[in-house]
């Protein structure tokens, strides 16, 4: 088992947009940090699935994109040398007789401080194609997020699912790509009205009711798709460059509901510190709750400093729980 010998001040668990403020602001108060990320990037949701999308309830920013959130958050990170560990998932936690916390992920073993949990509404994975040798491609295009748009530029996007994301990412990708193909089992979608609208009235050519039964090409790059109609013999066989796949997502909190602090459905119990019923564990963002919780990323921005002053205090009882504020530090 790998193990990770260095101690640090403040791990966080989850590095979507409240994980990575909370480690800008970590930072500041000149903690030794690190993220561990179950996703292969940091941004969470907002990054890797509505990075074209607009957010609109960020305080002084009138509109950003999940992407351009995810990549302002990284700049301000930047400041600090934030370790971050991707691919990993957390699902042990135990202190030692050194009062240190061992926190055993998928890959390793770490060690910490404090624990600050920022997993949104737990790790979360992409319901995957399951057609012999989809893996194959799935390095190259076969794609089951969209981290950026311009990658599509005139090619031949073929997309299956048919849900709100699969019509947006159709409508987002139409100006961009050369011919967009959207492929649904069921001849109704799932999608907003407004949408579907929108969606009658483009060039992205719809094909329904159609299932992917095989994919084709060179064990590295897949060409064409075989779709078979829905209870029916015929098939059709398309030429593609890249296959987006949205089937939606699962999560789960998993094995972090039995850490041994209060749980609540899939949410972990706060205090007004952030602090759970574990000393030294915080939560913030979607995972936590409290009276009068609201789940919004700008809740979860505000959470963030209440989670890191309490948790140096918790480090260092000498510390102040209220620092300075950030004009007098730079």
């Amino acid at each position: 088992m790998n193990e990770d010998k260095e101690i640090y001040d403040i791990t966080i668990i989850g590095g979507g947009p409240v994980g990575m403020f909370t480690a800008f602001y970590a930072g500041l108060r000149q903690a030794k940090v690190k993220i561990i990320e179950a996703l292969p990037q940091l941004g969470g949701q907002p990054g890797m699935l509505y990075a074209e999308k607009n957010i609109y309830d960020i305080a002084a920013i009138p509109e950003v994109t999940g992407e351009q959130l995810v990549k302002d958050l990284h700049e301000q990170m930047s400041r600090f040398n934030t370790t971050t560990v991707f691919e990993e998932e957390a699902f042990e936690l135990e202190k030692n007789e050194d009062g240190i916390f061992e926190i055993q992920t998928t890959k390793c073993l770490h060690y910490s401080k404090a624990v600050i949990i920022s997993s949104g509404n737990g790790a979360f994975r992409p319901r995957k194609l399951e057609i012999d040798h989809a893996e194959m491609y799935e390095d190259t295009n076969l794609h089951y997020f969209v981290n950026n748009v311009e990658s599509f530029r005139d090619k031949t996007v073929a997309i299956c699912g048919g849900g709100d994301s699969a019509v947006d990412w159709a409508l987002t990708l139409e100006p961009i790509a050369k011919k967009v193909i959207l492929i649904h089992r069921r001849p109704q979608f799932r999608a907003q009205e407004h949408s579907l609208h929108l969606l009658s009235l483009s060039s992205v050519e719809v094909m329904t009711p159609f299932v992917p039964t095989r994919i084709n090409g060179d064990g590295a790059t897949l060409d064409t798709v075989v779709l078979q109609e829905v209870r029916k013999e015929r098939t059709v066989e398309i030429d593609v460059d890249d296959f987006l796949i949205n089937y939606g997502f699962s999560s789960s909190i998993g094995g972090l509901k039995k850490w041994g602090y209060q749980v609540k459905g899939n949410a972990i119990v706060v205090n007004s510190k952030m602090e759970t019923s574990i000393p030294g564990v915080y939560a913030v963002g979607d995972i936590c709750t409290y009276e009068g919780k609201v789940k919004l990323i700008a809740s979860g921005f505000g959470e963030a400093p209440t989670a890191v002053n309490n948790a140096m205090a918790f480090i260092n009882p000498d510390t102040r729980v209220q620092p300075m504020h950030s004009t007098s530090l730079f």
